[in-house]
C-alpha cells in the first residue's frame, strides 16, 4: 500500500493516513499542498469535515522563520500572563502539539472560501520548495496571520521525535520526493460525533480509489527509506 499511496501522491492525488490505535485514531485526507485546487478543499471540508491545515518539513520551517504556536504564547504571556493559562504544553495524545501560524496569502480577499483556501495552501507549497531548494524567500512579505490556514511544523526529527500526522504526512512525501508540505484534513463521523472508524475510512477509500495507509507502515518504509539513503551516501 506504501507504492500505491506514493505514485498517488506523486501524481498530485490524495491518500488517506491513520495514525495509531494507541493515540488520535484519526484519519486524515491528505493532498500535496502543491496540487490542492478549490474542488480539493470542498472533498476536504464536506468528506473529512475537519480542520484544513498544511504540514510542512522543519528544515523548510527554520529556513521561513515559522515558530511553534506555543513558542509565541510563551514570549507573549511575559508581558501578558493570562497568555501562559492558555499554552498547550502537552496534549492528552502526544508530547507537544505541531500548530505554527495561521495564515492567508495575501492574494487572497476573506481567505475562508474555498479559492482562497487552495490558493494559501498552493503558495504554502511552493515557498516551502524554493526554500528547500535554496531559494530566496520572505515568508512575511507574501502572507499575513491571523488567517484560515494553520501550519504545522513537523518535529525537527520527524518519526523519531512524534508520529503525529504532521510527521507521518511530511515522512511520506519524502520517500515520495515531493515538495514536503501537505494539506491534511481530518475525518469526522457526523453520526457518532466522533472521529470516522478506522473501518469506515478504509471502506471510504476504497469507494473512492484513494490508498488508505497505516502509521505503522509509514514508520517501516521510512526506517528502510533512511537506510537506503546511508547506505548511498557512503558509496
Amino acid at each position: 500500500m506504501i507504492e500505491e499511496a506514493i505514485k498517488a501522491l506523486r501524481q498530485g492525488k490524495p491518500v488517506l493516513i491513520y495514525d495509531f490505535d494507541t493515540r488520535e485514531g484519526e484519519t486524515d485526507l491528505v493532498y500535496p499542498a502543491k496540487h490542492v485546487t478549490s474542488k480539493s478543499v470542498l472533498k476536504m471540508r464536506k468528506d473529512a469535515g475537519g480542520l484544513i491545515c498544511v504540514s510542512i518539513h522543519p528544515v523548510a520551517a527554520k529556513k521561513l522563520g515559522l515558530p511553534f504556536m506555543t513558542e509565541i504564547f510563551d514570549e507573549l504571556s511575559t508581558k501578558i500572563p493570562a497568555f501562559k493559562k492558555l499554552v498547550m504544553s502537552k496534549p492528552k495524545y502526544d508530547v507537544k502539539t505541531s500548530f505554527s501560524l495561521w495564515v492567508n496569502h495575501k492574494g487572497t480577499y476573506t481567505g475562508v472560501t474555498d479559492k482562497d483556501r487552495a490558493l494559501t495552501i498552493r503558495k504554502i507549497g511552493e515557498i516551502v520548495e524554493k526554500a528547500l531548494n535554496g531559494g530566496s524567500v520572505n515568508f512575511f512579505e507574501e502572507f499575513m496571520s491571523p488567517g484560515h490556514v494553520p501550519i504545522l511544523r513537523a518535529a525537527d526529527n520527524l518519526l523519531a521525535e512524534r508520529v503525529g500526522h504532521t510527521e507521518l504526512s511530511i515522512a511520506l512525501a519524502e520517500m515520495a520526493g515531493i515538495t514536503p508540505a501537505m494539506a491534511l484534513c481530518e475525518m469526522l463521523d457526523g453520526e457518532t460525533g466522533e472521529a470516522l472508524s478506522k473501518n469506515d475510512a478504509k471502506s471510504y477509500g476504497k469507494e473512492n480509489g484513494i490508498p488508505f495507509i497505516k502509521g505503522v507502515d509509514i514508520i517501516k518504509a521510512y526506517r528502510k527509506y533512511l537506510k537506503y539513503k546511508i547506505k548511498n551516501k557512503k558509496l
